[in-house]
């Protein structure tokens, strides 16, 4: 792996997390689809998925602590966290093993669901009483896309949002199932050899610019429309996604 060490990896990995993180900074989320979208196009998903880990861990650490209830949100989706790990070791096998082809396209799929029920404005609800039983499937479906295609935004993002939570304890939420996602993404890298020193050495370099993007991306979000940047965004990934899945057509 020591190919990774090289100027232009590291440029191509810091300009990556600078935007990811700008991203993350305005519209509050993006920050591994971006990453991944990008990577993907240079790496396999597995060495993405690496290269990932630490930013994608402490940015979604600061944003979880930060919320107004961790014990209760941590009450709340026990379950959904325990199968958001069980199915991230499941479909890990497709994005470690021979078919990166079929996880690059699997994560163009996602991109491009996600993506486009966002730009058309579809939103669900989720009465409480169900989630005794919804959140564990919910939980299992995000993990399987996780192992898979090292995105964790679908089903999660869209089924939290569905939910009778304010905007805080949303955020603080999403922040719980991508904080879970990574450290369970992390255990299987770990495990297959993948998340080796040389990758780990260059998913701590990505922070900085990762945390650059996001305070600066903090800062702008107070003078540019948050609604208007969040369409852009979903377009940009809308595209990102057609162009893996069509280019990686199994």
């Amino acid at each position: 792996m020591s190919e990774f060490a090289s100027a232009t990896v590291l440029s191509i990995v810091g300009a990556t997390f600078l935007l990811g993180g700008f991203v993350k900074g305005v519209a509050g989320l993006g920050l591994p689809s971006v990453a991944m979208g990008l990577l993907t196009l240079s790496m396999a998903p597995a060495q993405a998925a690496s290269v990932l880990f630490f930013p994608s861990l402490c940015t979604n650490l600061w944003q979880l602590f930060a919320g107004p209830a961790l014990g209760a949100m941590m009450r709340r989706f026990a379950w959904m966290m325990a199968c958001v790990c069980g199915g991230t070791w499941l479909g890990f096998g497709v994005m470690a093993g021979d078919n990166a082809r079929l996880a690059a396209f699997g994560l163009g799929a996602v991109l491009m669901l996600s993506s486009g029920l966002n730009l058309a404005a579809v939103r669900f609800r989720v009465p409480r009483r169900h989630e005794g039983w919804l959140s564990p499937l919910m939980g299992l479906a995000t993990g399987l896309v996780t192992g898979a295609t090292g995105a964790f935004i679908f089903p999660a993002v869209p089924y939290m949002a569905a939910l009778d939570l304010d905007k805080e304890q949303l955020v603080q939420a999403m922040a719980l199932s991508a904080t879970v996602s990574t450290l369970a993404l992390g255990v299987a890298l770990s495990l297959q050899g993948a998340l080796g020193v040389s990758l780990a050495g260059i998913s701590l370099f990505a922070m900085v610019p990762a945390f650059i993007g996001m305070f600066a991306g903090q800062r702008l979000r107070r003078h540019v429309s948050e609604a208007t940047f969040r369409r852009i965004f979903q377009v940009g990934l809308l595209l990102l996604g057609l162009y893996l899945a069509v280019g990686n057509l199994p």
